[in-house]
């Protein structure tokens, strides 16, 4: 792969927090790449195939989950190759260095098992990165996030909350592998009174907890839609489901007993369904475009580009302010699609952040706003060993 990089003097302070150093081995396209940066954002250009979003979803594996395609492990590794992926990334938090390391595990490559060390001790978890790394991003993919099932929206709302609750990834996995083995339970018949009682407690408590603190972050986030640009819609977002309807209406320890009673009452029923009828794994974000007072499902093609965008700027404004987690915005062919006035409202809003951010497009022209403010990566085949 033949790449350009290109330095421009800084106009704005450059940002203290961000990736320095990303190095990659047998990743999709890449077999040895690896790059330097300065902390400001990044755009990446080349024609399509060039490998400028193989570059975002490595950074996507900086945080707990299967990256921003929600691909199985053994399909990132570069086609044909024999060697377990890995990804190297080199951070500055405000001149702190931290160094991330994750991929396949080299001595079972043939699982779906990624091992991460940080700072170079071998990390418990995945989770452990959600206490570093905060990353949010938007690809075409989510171009249907609105009408597809809740669930693609539950992952992305979860994604925001790690980097305000590293304890949300380790709750969320215990939360699901419980339901899991209820569900089995109740399948196989075997109804174990007090089997069954701990699996429910243990629902009960990661349950609300995931709830609390989803809804906490869709309160700061409802806070910063409102006074954003208007150059974008302004989204109305608010969290849906049995379990939020009851701690609207009770104290937390009046809904853990009400909880706790009903999965016990819906043994039969949840059976019979093949699923557990309450919990956060039932909730739904649900976005609404109030000019029109219309749900976004309902809404154009362009609206909801538009609604999404501004949502995810939003979440971008909140963890630009947090200290914990560094955070990063990963934006993949998002400009091609918009008009010049909101072109320049986003590249004002990115500026505005403080933040690093990676955008790609096949057109590097229309980046030019942010030459002075931004550095320039251009892939041209992603092929060939590439060292820079």
């Amino acid at each position: 792969m033949e790449a350009t990089q290109f330095k421009v003097p800084y106009k704005l302070e450059q940002p203290t927090r961000g990736v320095e150093r990303l190095s990659l081995s047998y990743f999709r396209c890449y077999e040895i790449f690896s790059v330097s940066f300065d902390l400001r954002p990044v755009i990446l250009t080349g024609p399509n195939g060039a490998g400028k979003t193989n570059l975002l979803e490595a950074l996507s594996f900086l945080i707990p989950g299967r990256g921003m395609r929600r691909a199985r492990l053994s399909e990132v590794k570069q086609q044909d190759s024999q060697h377990p992926w890995s990804i190297s990334a080199l951070l500055q938090d405000q001149g702190e260095k931290i160094q991330i390391g994750t991929g396949l595990d080299p001595e079972t490559s043939d699982s779906e098992r990624r091992v991460t060390k940080i700072n170079g001790e071998k990390a418990k978890s995945q989770s452990d990165l959600a206490e570093w790394v905060s990353v949010i991003w938007l690809t075409p993919q989510m171009d249907r996030l609105f009408l597809d099932g809740p669930q693609g929206r539950r992952r992305f709302l979860d994604r925001l909350v790690y980097g305000f609750d590293p304890g949300h990834a380790q709750r969320l996995n215990r939360y699901e592998q419980v339901l899991k083995e209820r569900g089995l339970l109740l399948r196989q018949g075997r109804l174990d009174r007090y089997w069954l009682e701990g699996l429910e407690e243990t629902l009960v408590n990661d349950g609300i907890a995931i709830t609390v603190a989803r809804r906490e972050v869709v309160g700061q986030l409802s806070n910063v839609l409102k006074n954003q640009s208007k150059a974008f819609p302004q989204a109305e977002i608010s969290l849906e489901g049995d379990l939020e309807n009851l701690l609207r209406e009770r104290p937390v320890l009046e809904v853990e007993d009400e909880m706790r009673c009903l999965l016990a009452e819906n043994r039969d029923e949840d059976r019979l369904m093949g699923r557990t009828s309450l919990g956060p794994h039932r909730s739904d974000l649900v976005t609404v475009y109030p000019e029109k007072n219309q749900l976004a499902a309902l809404c154009s093609t362009g609206e909801q580009k538009a609604l999404l965008l501004s949502i995810v700027m939003a979440s971008a404004q909140l963890l630009s302010v947090r200290t914990g987690a560094i955070p990063l915005l990963l934006l993949d062919e998002v400009i091609a699609h918009l008009d010049d006035v909101r072109r320049t409202a986003l590249f004002d809003a990115i500026l505005q952040l403080k933040m690093q951010t990676w955008l790609t497009g096949t057109d590097a022209s229309l980046f030019e706003e942010l030459q002075g403010n931004a550095q320039f990566l251009s892939l041209k085949e992603a092929r060939l060993v590439s060292k820079t």
